[in-house]
C-alpha cells in the first residue's frame, strides 16, 4: 500500500469514530450507539489527530500528482480543525465544558435513521432502539463533562430537548405501522430516555452559568485559517462595510424603480416596501396547520427550476440525484431560522439524497412567498447545495468526500442567487426578487461582523457602516440590533440565526468571504479563457469544473483551476 492509500485510510477511520457523523456519511458503522461526550473521547481526539497530522506532513510528495498532494494538504487541514475542535478554550476551559449538545446528539443520528436510511424499517429501527437505551449513559456523560455553561447555548439546547419526546412519539408510531417486533422493547426505551431527558433538564438548569463566549483574537485567527480563508480581519471587516454600502445603494435603486411600477409613494422606506410585497405575493399556507400549501409550492418550484436549466444546459446535473423537502422539526429550528439542506451521504451507494427542511410558521410566512420560494430553492436545491454536494459526494477522493468547504459552498449558492436572476428565471418578477433577493443578502455583512464580533468580543466588530446601537451589555443585543437594520428579518428568524452564529464560528463569515472568492475566480477565468470561451460557453466550463472539483476550500479550488491550465 502506497502511503497516500495509507493515509486516505487512516483519515476516513479517524472521521468516521463519532456515531452520528457514520450515519450523516452513510458509513456502516457505530449505527447503534450515540457521540461520546466524555472527556476522554475529546482527549482521544486531540492525541490521534496529532499522530495523523504528522503522518500526512511526512508523505513523500515527489512522486504524488497534483491532485493527490492537494488531497493530503486538504486532509492536514481538516484534521488541524478537528484537533481545533477540541483544544479550544475561552474562561479558562475547553468550549466542551461550556456548550451542552444534548438535543443535537441524541437527534442528529435518530432522525436520519429515521427518515433518509434506504436499509429495511426494521434494521434502522434496531439501531434507533439501541441508541434510546444509551441515551441516559450519555446523559451523565453529558452532565459530567459540563462546567458553567453559556447560557444563550444552555437555553438553545433546552429547547430542542424538550422537542425530542414528540421525534421518539413519531418513532414508536411508524414502528407500530411496520409492525415491527421489538416494539415492546423500543417503548421500553423511550420511556426511560424520556425520563433521563426531564432529569437532564433538571440538572442543566441547576448549573451556573455565564454569559461570555468570546475566544479572543488569537483563536479568532486559527479558526479563519482553518475555515481555508487567506484573509486577515481587518481586511473581513472591510469587506463586510463595502458590500453593505454596495447593497444599500442597490437596494435604494430598486425600491424607488418598484415605488413607481406599483404606484406607491415614492418616498416608500424599504421596510414597508418589503411587507407590500410580501402581502402581494403571499402563498397560502393551506388550511390543515401543516403548512401543506408551502410545500406544495416549492415542489412545484422545484420541477420550473429543473425545466429552466434544461432548456439551457446551464449546469451539469446528474440523473441519480434526489432532494425530500419537508418542514423542519422541532429540535432543529432553534438552529434553522428559514431553511437548511442536510447533503447527500457521501460513502453511501445509489442516489444522491438531500434534505431540504424549511422552518414554518405563521410569524415566518414572509420567508416563503412567491418571490422567495424561488430564491430559496436555488440556494439549497438546485443549482445550489443540493448539486453541489450531490456531485461531490461522486468525487473519487476519499478524502474530499468527508469536507464540507463552507466558503466554496456558500459561495457558489449565494452567486447563484444573482446568476438565476441575471439568466432571467424570474421573468417580469426580476426586480421584484433581487429587491427580496437583496434585503436578505444583506445578512452575508451582518454574518461577517456578527461572526467576528461573537468570537472576539470587541464590539469594534459590529462598525461596519451602519448606524445602530451597540451599548447593551448583552452580545446578543448589539449583533440583534445589526441585524434587524440591515435585513428586516422576523424576530424568530433573527434569534435562530443569532443562535447559529454564536455555535458555529467562521461559518457565518464564510458565506460572504465565499461569494466574494468565487465571483473573483470566475473573473479571472474569464480574463484568462478570453478568446477561447465567453457567454453560456463560459458559464458552462466554469460550472463543471467547479462542480467535479469535489468539496474544498476556494483559495484550494484555485488550484485545480490552475492544474487544468484554465488560468
Amino acid at each position: 500500500m502506497s502511503a497516500y492509500d495509507s493515509i486516505t485510510q487512516k483519515f476516513h477511520a479517524y472521521f468516521t469514530r463519532d456515531a452520528n457523523a457514520c450515519v450523516t456519511l452513510g458509513v456502516d458503522k457505530h449505527l447503534d450507539e450515540l457521540p461520546d461526550p466524555s472527556l476522554a473521547a475529546s482527549q482521544a481526539n486531540v492525541r490521534e489527530g496529532n499522530e495523523l497530522l504528522a503522518e500526512i506532513r511526512h508523505v513523500p510528495r515527489e512522486d504524488l500528482d497534483c491532485e493527490k498532494q492537494l488531497d493530503l494538504d486538504l486532509a492536514a487541514l481538516e484534521v488541524e480543525y478537528s484537533v481545533f475542535g477540541d483544544t479550544c478554550r475561552f474562561n479558562g476551559k475547553p468550549e466542551r465544558f461550556q456548550m451542552p449538545t444534548a438535543g443535537e446528539d441524541i437527534s442528529n443520528g435518530l432522525f436520519l435513521l429515521f427518515v433518509s436510511d434506504p436499509r429495511p424499517a426494521a434494521e434502522r429501527l434496531d439501531n434507533i432502539t439501541c441508541r434510546l437505551e444509551k441515551v441516559p449513559d450519555y446523559l451523565d456523560g453529558l452532565l459530567g463533562r459540563l462546567d458553567t455553561p453559556v447560557k444563550r447555548w444552555r437555553d438553545v439546547d433546552e429547547e430542542k430537548v424538550r422537542e425530542l419526546p414528540d421525534l421518539f412519539a413519531t418513532v414508536s408510531q411508524w414502528a407500530r405501522q411496520e409492525s415491527y417486533p421489538g416494539l415492546a422493547r423500543l417503548n421500553r426505551a423511550r420511556e426511560k430516555a424520556e425520563t433521563a431527558l426531564s432529569d437532564y433538564l433538571h440538572r442543566l438548569q441547576a448549573m451556573p452559568v455565564t454569559g461570555q463566549f468570546a475566544v479572543g483574537l488569537g483563536q479568532t485567527r486559527e479558526i479563519i485559517r482553518l475555515r481555508g480563508i487567506e484573509k486577515s480581519m481587518e481586511s473581513l471587516k472591510s469587506m463586510a462595510r463595502d458590500f453593505l454600502a454596495e447593497n444599500a445603494a442597490t437596494v435604494e435603486e430598486l425600491r424607488a424603480k418598484l415605488a413607481a411600477k406599483y404606484k406607491l409613494d415614492k418616498n416608500i422606506q424599504t421596510v414597508q416596501l418589503q411587507q407590500y410585497l410580501n402581502k402581494q405575493y403571499q402563498v397560502d399556507p393551506g388550511k390543515d396547520g401543516s403548512f401543506s400549501g408551502i410545500l406544495q409550492r416549492y415542489e412545484a418550484e422545484r420541477g420550473k427550476i429543473l425545466q429552466f436549466i434544461a432548456e439551457r444546459d446551464l449546469f451539469p446535473v446528474p440523473a441519480d440525484q434526489d432532494m425530500l423537502i419537508i418542514r423542519t422539526p422541532g429540535f432543529m429550528q432553534p438552529s434553522i431560522p428559514a431553511g437548511a439542506m442536510m447533503s447527500p451521504p457521501p460513502f453511501r451507494a445509489g442516489v444522491r439524497r438531500s434534505i431540504i427542511y424549511l422552518t414554518l410558521g405563521q410569524e415566518l410566512l414572509d420567508e416563503h412567498t412567491e418571490l422567495s420560494i424561488p430564491v430559496m430553492l436555488i440556494h439549497e436545491g438546485i443549482p445550489g447545495h443540493h448539486l453541489q454536494f450531490a456531485a461531490a459526494a461522486s468525487h473519487p477522493s476519499v478524502i474530499r468526500r468527508h469536507l464540507n468547504a463552507m466558503d466554496q459552498a456558500e459561495g457558489w449558492t449565494t452567486m447563484l442567487e444573482d446568476y438565476m436572476l441575471d439568466q432571467g428565471y424570474m421573468g417580469d418578477l426580476t426586480d421584484e426578487a433581487r429587491f427580496i433577493c437583496q434585503r436578505d443578502i444583506a445578512r452575508l455583512g451582518a454574518r461577517v461582523a456578527i461572526d467576528l464580533y461573537f468570537m472576539t468580543g470587541d464590539p469594534e466588530c459590529l462598525d461596519v457602516g451602519v448606524e445602530t446601537d451597540l451599548s447593551d451589555p448583552d452580545p446578543f443585543v448589539n449583533a440583534g440590533r445589526l441585524l434587524d437594520k440591515v435585513t428586516g428579518f422576523t424576530p424568530a428568524r433573527a434569534q435562530g440565526e443569532l443562535n447559529w452564529y454564536s455555535q458555529d464560528r467562521g461559518y457565518p463569515l464564510s458565506y460572504l468571504t465565499g461569494n466574494r472568492l468565487v465571483w473573483k475566480l470566475k473573473r479571472d477565468l474569464a480574463k484568462a479563457r478570453r478568446g477561447k470561451e465567453e457567454g453560456l460557453a463560459l458559464d458552462r466550463l466554469f460550472h463543471q469544473v467547479y462542480l467535479s472539483a469535489g468539496a474544498m476550500p476556494v483559495s484550494y479550488l484555485r488550484r485545480v483551476f490552475q492544474n487544468q491550465g484554465l488560468l
